[in-house]
């Protein structure tokens, strides 16, 4: 990629990037939300928003020939596969229909043969065997007849891969994240699957915000602040902490633990208490789950893939059919109503951003405080006594400029629409949200998913002086152990679909480990 150059909506997002990759490389792409990577990325696979957005500056080339790919087509006959941040997939369908979709191997017979190939027949048994290849070459076990829709959310990533392995011409794979919804032990797996890939002479771009897996598995390193290539250097030369510094321009401080411990001590208030929790949410298994939660704590829920962390909340808060009860401050909240959940002054940031937390085509002020407008008639002017309401334009505009502040969302103004966002900044305005809503008890899954080591000490400064300043219980569910015991007083760690125990963030790595393979009986 030569010179490359491209603006958004008079905002320049990337100026003068320029590097090379071989065949059988494996590139590492680092940088914060909103320097550019994923943009880059785009133009290299020809997809529809940068022809939509006036084009791009600058030369790709293939085989030293220069390309210049009008859709995803022409880049995927070229030989150019990419997995996405967010998944696209179709829900209804099998991982091997959605494997082999559009390629799908065809039978002739008698119809067809008289009306055209529009009536042929799919061809089951070279279907079975093409993905079972598939997945194969991956190194990753998963089912190709389960429904996309029932999968964990591990395997939907691992679907996508081996979409990309089916194609006999890849020559390059970008995958974009593609360890964020992994636990370790598949996030491993994948970094193994990369190698083979490399040794195959398949050429990887592989964007993380893990950064032991690119110096674990790439070749070299390319970091991006603001736009512009900082550094280009072989693996074997940087670290964690140099590649860090390049991106944010400044040491980040990790693994200073939550000091404050007085929502400890015994006589702590219970603010919220579950019993006997179950959930039927696809890919996550809840079954009686009880648990305690003290006022003005902020308690951890950790776990591995699909063994119910996520259900939990998403249960609570009537986003997936529940049963069990569910007090708050002494009340009983009744389940599968998420409305009288926020009525009661509870929220939650969904680990689902685009699906679930945004309005991805309204501005991020309408984002801001649409929820607290609906709910707690707030950013409203009243006339008559109340009997007309008005929006406070001015209020509305104050509050989302507060949080663009203080959370440093990256954006044009307070008027872009948040589909335009990077996916850290969107995990940013779901947060915001949240905080304009001023609710007495927050859950908050997934907040650091996807986002940069500088925007996830952001966020979790966030949250902690929340709950200090405004007083708000915090429930944090997350995947990345060391973050918990970073934030949180005390972490809940879930097993089978119960709380196989709850230990003070200070434990050792080694005693949440143990809870987390324990089998609750």
């Amino acid at each position: 990629m030569q010179n490359i150059q491209k603006d958004f909506f008079g905002n320049q997002v990337l100026t003068d990037i320029n590097f090379t990759l071989g065949a059988g490389e494996v590139l590492g792409l680092c940088g914060e939300n909103g320097a550019g990577k994923s943009t880059l990325m785009k133009i290299l696979f020809g997809m529809d928003v940068i022809r939509e957005t006036g084009g791009y500056g600058g030369n790709v080339l293939l085989n030293g020939q220069k390309v210049a790919f009008a859709t995803p087509f022409d880049a995927l006959a070229a030989g150019i596969g990419m997995v996405h941040q967010e998944f696209s997939l179709i829900p209804g369908f099998t991982a091997k229909e959605n494997i082999l979709l559009n390629r799908e191997p065809k039978k002739h017979n008698v119809i067809s043969e008289v009306f055209g190939e529009r009536l042929n027949t799919l061809n089951y048994k070279e279907m079975d065997a093409r993905s079972a290849q598939a997945i194969e070459k991956m190194g990753v076990q998963i089912d190709a007849d389960m429904t996309i829709s029932d999968m964990p959310v591990g395997h939907k990533q691992f679907t996508e891969i081996a979409r990309e392995l089916s194609k006999d011409q890849l020559k390059l794979l970008i995958l974009d994240e593609p360890t964020a919804v992994l636990t370790e032990k598949e996030a491993e797996a994948l970094l193994q699957s990369i190698r083979g890939m490399s040794a195959r002479g398949i050429a990887v771009i592989f964007i993380t915000h893990r950064l032991h897996e690119i110096l674990s598995v790439c070749s070299k390193v390319i970091v991006m602040r603001d736009g512009c290539v900082v550094r280009d250097v072989p693996a074997g030369k940087t670290s964690v902490q140099d590649i860090t510094k390049w991106m944010v321009g400044r040491s980040v401080q990790t693994g200073a633990a939550h000091a404050e411990t007085a929502v400890q001590e015994k006589n702590a208030k219970t603010i919220l208490s579950i019993r006997n929790l179950w959930v039927d949410m696809p890919g996550e298994t809840v079954r009686n789950v009880s648990l305690d939660i003290c006022e003005g704590e902020i308690l951890g829920i950790g776990g591995l893939a699909g063994q119910g962390k996520l259900g939990i909340p998403n249960g609570v808060m009537g986003l997936y059919e529940a049963g069990g009860t569910v007090e708050f401050e002494g009340k009983e909240i009744p389940l599968n109503s998420p409305r009288k959940c926020l009525d009661a002054s509870l929220a939650f940031v969904s680990e689902d951003r685009r699906g679930v937390g945004l309005l991805l085509d309204e501005s991020l002020e309408w984002n801001v405080a649409f929820p607290a407008m609906q709910i707690k008639e707030k950013f409203l002017k009243k006339y008559l006594g109340g009997i007309v309401k008005w929006r406070d334009e001015k209020a509305i505009h104050a509050v989302t400029t507060k949080y663009i502040d203080e959370l440093m969302i990256k954006c044009t103004s307070s008027k872009q629409k948040a589909k335009e966002l990077s996916g850290g900044n969107q995990q940013k305005v779901c947060l915001a949200k949240a905080f304009a809503l001023e609710p007495k008890f927050l859950f908050v899954s997934e907040p650091t998913r996807g986002i940069d080591v500088g925007a996830k000490a952001l966020v979790l400064d966030a949250l902690k002086k929340f709950n200090r300043e405004s007083g708000v219980t915090v429930v944090m569910i997350s995947s990345e152990l060391e973050e918990l015991r970073q934030t949180c007083d005390r972490i809940a760690i879930v097993s089978g679909g119960k709380i196989a125990g709850i230990l003070p963030a200070s434990e050792s790595s080694e005693e949440f480990g143990m809870l987390m393979v324990s089998q609750v009986k």
